[in-house]
């Protein structure tokens, strides 16, 4: 398995809802708009391939000076535990440098993972809740 990571290969809306139904990432993939909005406003978006296959994506959104909202991490079922999400992690933060700190809010899912990739749990957070997907 030789896995090419990408800033510069953007998916399209059906190759990330296959990712993100096939990965188990909770995200709207039933609005095919939606999710093509969500790429076309982020500014940092990082991708892991197999040949033709996505098999990661980071997507985040950033000032590239003080803060980067990891909005995205998803790797495909099949490959997980190969490394890919904390690879697509590091060049995150390579990307946007040490001036900025990386956040995100984490799925119920993934809550043991993080620490384990170097993020340190906040106590400090608040969030207005979307309203619901239709």
């Amino acid at each position: 398995m030789s896995i090419q990571y990408r800033f510069d290969k953007i998916p399209d809306a059906e190759q990330i809802i296959e990712l993100y139904d096939n990965s188990g990432l909770p995200r709207p993939t039933h609005d095919k708009e939606r999710i093509q909005k969500m790429y076309e406003n982020s500014n940092l978006i990082v991708t892991a391939w197999d040949e033709d296959l996505l098999v990661g994506v980071s997507r985040s959104i950033t000032d590239w000076v003080w803060s980067c909202y990891l909005a995205d991490l998803a790797v495909r079922d099949e490959y997980k535990k190969a490394g890919i999400g904390r690879q697509l992690i590091n060049l995150t933060k390579e990307k946007v440098g040490d001036q900025s700190m990386v956040l995100l809010l984490s799925v119920p899912t993934a809550m043991e993972y993080y620490p384990k990739v170097g993020f340190v749990k906040q106590e400090s957070s608040f969030i207005m809740n979307r309203a619901a997907w239709k």
